[in-house]
């Protein structure tokens, strides 16, 4: 059990220091000059809040989906903090790389431009790869029926939104970022 509250403690350090840094680097981006509608961004926001409330937050109203589902007694959550500093290191050089281009929605910046080196020679949306790594992650540091579903949620939720930056790219880019398509996988290297 101490081990189990080591693991979840480091965890949610990790998920912690990734936030603040998200969150001061986040007045960097340059001028925004198209974002998605209000409507096409909630809906993947559905998703993405309601998957984070039931992974990280722990809802008491959901006691009976918060009882883990593998004995505690498992290295499992160390697995789990190891693909969350995996993870979140990735989806962090993925952002530094991406530098005043990024955006917490989807937007086109001033000077937009098709990244294609560093992890976006792997694939096209790694700050996702990388967040999707430490959701499996955080998933296995407490593997409970709520966890599960916030994972699923989540990873709906990244979906929904790669289509939605996949469409405004596409538009706006067109042929070029068509070939960029061709030739790097969109999540996972060499696979899709």
């Amino acid at each position: 059990m101490i081990s189990d509250f080591r693991a979840t403690t480091a965890a949610g350090a990790l998920w912690a220091i990734w936030f603040i840094a998200w969150l001061i680097t986040a007045s960097w981006s340059a001028k925004t000059v198209a974002r998605i509608s209000g409507t096409s961004q909630l809906s993947y926001s559905l998703f993405t809040w309601a998957g984070a409330i039931l992974l990280f937050l722990h809802p008491r109203s959901l006691s009976g989906l918060l009882q883990p589902l593998l004995p505690t007694a498992t290295r499992l959550p160390w697995v789990g903090v190891a693909l969350i500093a995996i993870g979140l290191g990735f989806s962090g050089w993925a952002r530094s790389h991406l530098g005043r281009l990024w955006s917490g929605r989807v937007t086109l910046k001033e000077d937009h431009a098709i990244i294609q080196t560093g992890p976006y020679s792997f694939v096209r949306h790694p700050i996702y790869t990388g967040l999707l790594i430490a959701v499996v992650g955080t998933l296995l540091t407490e593997i409970t029926l709520a966890a599960i579903a916030g994972a699923v949620l989540l990873t709906i939720g990244l979906i929904m939104k790669i289509r939605q930056e996949e469409r405004l790219l596409t538009n706006h880019f067109g042929a070029a970022y068509d070939d960029y398509r061709i030739q790097v996988a969109g999540l996972i290297p060499y696979v899709w």
